[in-house]
């Protein structure tokens, strides 16, 4: 079962920012980020949270929403973690495989490194 959060966000429009102007801030894990658009601002807060949860745990779910100041705007963002993590995860895992012992000799003879080359495989399979 996947591990899904929600979080409230607080998004400010920030007039005098041409390039960024939607200020996010993600109260619950003291983040911020920024956004083109209030579209982009929410996919902003969600990827911070993704990221968040790949190097610390993250708080409960929190539905309840801020008061809003100065026009902001109070939303609540969901975020799939367990799937951020399949997408995002980089961490090194060590697998065992099975070749013909002639591809392995060769390989090595040429300087092969076979994990560069599996995970180039596997990306290209995978579409990825």
């Amino acid at each position: 079962m996947d591990d899904i959060k929600v979080f409230p966000i607080i998004i400010t429009k920030d007039k005098t920012n041409t390039d960024y102007p939607y200020f996010v801030e993600i109260p619950d894990i003291d983040g911020m980020t920024e956004g083109k658009s209030v579209a982009d601002a929410m996919e902003m807060a969600k990827d911070y949270i993704g990221t968040y949860s790949l190097e610390d745990k993250l708080p409960e779910s929190n539905t309840t929403l801020p008061k809003s100041k100065d026009g902001s705007l109070v939303t609540l963002v969901t975020v799939n973690v367990s799937e951020y993590k399949r997408k995002h995860d980089n961490k090194v895992i060590k697998k065992t495989i099975t070749i013909p012992n002639y591809l392995n000799e060769l390989g090595k003879e040429n300087g092969i490194n076979f994990s560069e080359v599996m995970t180039t495989a596997l990306k290209e399979k995978l579409s990825v």
